[in-house]
């Protein structure tokens, strides 16, 4: 059986789950409402204060479905209890970023600057520290949502090995390499 999807879920106070008939699970919280649909070959249980997921064969297909559908379970809940946050940072001279709203305006080195669209789900917010790099934190209840967010941030201006400019996350560590030697004599 996989070890993943044959842990039951806890569900932590204020935290509900639906399963309907279709393999539409919906799972409510103090952060919100989040809902995922579920292959109708994964059972999904509500039982006492615990979400149990089962499967009916031990197939490659059913055993990869069952822990991966726990997982996403498991995230909901997480995501509607709690949240999600990610830091992200921008390394560079001359490196900014600021939001208005639901608008994410950086400045990456380009000639121009980069305005960034956030999805509704997702908090933003700027901060410059004096003597710091910019820093953009990003909060969802969307564990899956606020990676691609993320990512595509990241995208914009992935970080060089030889001088370590770019976007990262903070307290990311990133592989350097050595410039080159001087020429020779």
């Amino acid at each position: 059986m996989s070890r993943i999807g044959k842990k039951p879920i806890n569900l932590p106070g204020g935290v509900t789950v639906d399963v309907s008939a279709h393999g539409l699970v919906t799972v409510k919280g103090p952060k919100g409402t989040l809902t995922q649909d579920v292959n109708p070959d994964i059972e999904v249980k509500v039982e006492d204060n615990d979400v149990v997921v089962s499967r009916p064969t031990d197939s490659k297909r059913h055993k990869s479905m069952h822990g991966l559908y726990r997982s996403l379970i498991n995230n909901m809940v997480i995501g509607v209890s709690e949240g999600y946050k990610k830091e992200l940072e921008l390394v560079g001279v001359g490196y900014k970023a600021a939001n208005q709203g639901q608008v994410l305006e950086l400045s990456l080195g380009y000639s121009h600057n980069i305005f960034f669209a956030l999805p509704a789900d997702v908090a933003v917010k700027t901060e410059t520290p004096k003597g710091k790099n910019p820093i953009i934190t990003l909060e969802s209840i969307d564990k899956e949502l606020i990676g691609q967010v993320a990512a595509k941030i990241k995208g914009l201006r992935k970080v060089e090995p030889y001088k370590g400019k770019g976007v990262r996350f903070v307290g990311e560590q990133i592989r350097r390499k050595a410039g080159k030697t001087a020429g020779k004599k």
